[in-house]
């Protein structure tokens, strides 16, 4: 099968795959899987090939990107569990004052979900939204949704988080390049500006409009004490410096690295060092000198045993997506699409955007949504106009951007979000979906300023 034909029975394939997982409620991995496999088959690509191109996509995923997700994830479980990630949130609110709790919940929830998954994060943080709600009397939604916000976008946007290096690794892998991970931080960075001032001002305004069930009604001793009982519940928590490490020291190494490469000077440590896997890794160790000064060592094996069961079904739902890619280039579509490529080049990074929008609305994970993405577009990054490593960066925040658009029902953390922010149902779509719905569209329009600086 080829042409036309061809692109209709990938546009069925994946709507047989989005009912599968959002109806049928069979998990990404088998769904993902099964219609590589069905899609093979339809596009006319040999029996006795197949077996050959599903293994080949699904161990070139785990080769390149699998360490790098299980080792970000263990840093996010290690500032989680030695209080590192309370610590870096206390470092905010003393920043910009306890007077701007909206503020100090928005950035801290950036700054906290670059390593820790956004749902854990919101728990995490979740008891200091509270007491600064009582502490400054301000609006409980209003801290919720900045709280909620702020996590999301980094989650979407920045590694260490799986769905960000997925994507990459996905992306520069269909370029045959080496991944630009700093690149792609650094550009979720920048990209994160215009949707953190929109979430800012989304949660002041709607804070007036909705009301949750937990209104700040009590008085500044209260909550001092559920702060410090908060704090005594970690033991003492580590200084800012140790607690900042494991995410700034990774960041250093990798952008040293990159400096000393683009000015013809590489030496070789420094190289070695700001490797991803190597780089993210030293950050491994930071977080394990946080658990030695918190004496809880003899924790590190639950961590560990943890954060594998965590990353399991993410680096297994990424593989699935490789294969899916992997499959996708196997066949003649992608020879059809250079052919009647004006159209596609025409929606340039609009196109990523709308199929990760299309996906994560479909059936709620937004790390399936960038890697199933990824896997889609790796093949085709060059013909749409965006076959360069600059671009291929910028790519991977468009996905992010459409994995944001938009969380509902059948995202679990719409339902923490709800639930912890103690709302009801219908207050959750005016704030959690009505945000992640405005807060998508800025990430995109803030994606098109960077893309018409570097183009």
């Amino acid at each position: 099968m080829s042409g036309v034909p061809l692109i209709i029975a990938f546009v069925i394939v994946i709507i047989l795959m989005i009912v599968a997982i959002s109806k049928l409620k069979i998990h990404p991995f088998i769904s993902i899987m099964t219609i590589s496999l069905l899609f093979a088959i339809v596009a006319g690509i040999p029996l006795t090939e197949i077996p050959g191109v599903i293994g080949t996509g699904f161990s070139n995923t785990f080769k390149s990107i699998g360490i790098v997700i299980i080792l970000g994830a263990l840093i996010g479980t290690l500032l989680e569990k030695t209080g590192a990630a309370l610590k870096m949130a206390d470092s905010v609110v003393r920043l910009v004052g306890k007077k701007n709790p909206e503020l100090a919940m928005l950035i801290m929830g950036w700054i906290v979900s670059i390593p820790v998954f956004c749902d854990s994060g919101f728990v995490i943080l979740n008891p200091i939204r509270k007491a600064l709600v009582k502490r400054t009397m301000k609006s409980s939604v209003a801290c919720t949704v900045a709280l909620s916000m702020g996590l999301y976008i980094s989650h979407c946007f920045i590694p260490p988080t799986p769905g960000p290096i997925a994507a990459a690794n996905t992306l520069y892998e269909g370029l045959g390049q080496e991944t630009n991970l700093l690149l792609v931080m650094g550009f979720g960075t920048i990209c994160s500006i215009l949707p953190l001032i929109a979430s800012y001002f989304f949660a002041i305004s709607i804070g007036k409009k909705v009301k949750a069930h937990d209104e700040a009604d009590a008085g500044g001793n209260e909550v001092v004490q559920t702060y410090e009982e908060l704090v005594a519940s970690y033991g003492k928590l580590p200084n800012a410096f140790l607690s900042f490490a494991p995410i700034i020291v990774p960041i250093i190494l990798m952008g040293l690295s990159s400096a000393l490469s683009m000015a013809g000077k590489p030496v070789a440590i420094i190289t070695f060092l700001g490797t991803p896997i190597i780089a993210i890794a030293v950050g491994v160790v930071f977080g394990l000198i946080l658990l030695v000064n918190q004496k809880k060592t003899e924790e590190f094996y639950e961590i560990t045993n943890e954060t594998l069961k965590v990353t399991g079904p993410i680096l297994f739902i990424t593989a699935a997506g490789g294969v899916l890619g992997n499959v996708i280039a196997s066949t003649s579509m992608v020879d059809f699409i250079k052919d009647n490529s004006t159209a596609l080049s025409a929606l340039g990074l609009l196109f990523p955007f709308l199929l990760s929008a299309i996906l994560k609305t479909a059936q709620g994970s937004s790390t399936v949504a960038l890697t199933t993405t990824a896997g889609i577009i790796a093949p085709m990054l060059t013909t749409i106009g965006l076959g360069t490593s600059t671009l291929a960066a910028l790519t991977v925040i468009a996905i992010g951007a459409g994995a944001m658009t938009v969380s509902h029902a059948n995202d679990s953390y719409f339902w923490v979000v709800t639930n912890f922010g103690e709302m009801d149902v219908e207050d959750g779509y005016k704030t959690q979906t009505l945000g992640t719905l405005l807060v998508g569209l800025s990430a995109i329009i803030n994606v098109y300023f960077v893309y018409f600086l570097v183009r």
